[in-house]
């Protein structure tokens, strides 16, 4: 599970060879929550209301980025780091 970005307690992570659709893994605490990345529901988890608004403008802003990192997963290949929400 390659780690891709971290802030703020919130690490965001992306399985290799992963199922549809394109989503990310994130972890705060104890919370895990899976965001789709293509319309950026919530599809399993959760996190508190202040981690998840992070989260949230976090994966607005590198939309372009995740779905790239998506489409390296799911060819087995290394993911590029995503600079941090500061």
């Amino acid at each position: 599970m390659p780690r891709i970005s971290a802030f703020y307690g919130i690490i965001i992570f992306m399985f290799y060879d992963d199922h549809n659709p394109p989503h990310l893994h994130a972890r705060y605490g104890e919370f895990e929550i899976l965001i789709n990345i293509t319309d950026l529901s919530v599809f399993a988890g959760q996190f508190p209301p202040r981690a998840f608004g992070l989260l949230m403008e976090w994966t607005s802003l590198h939309n372009d980025e995740l779905l790239v990192n998506w489409n390296l997963a799911k060819e087995l290949k290394p993911l590029n780091p995503i600079a941090p929400l500061v």
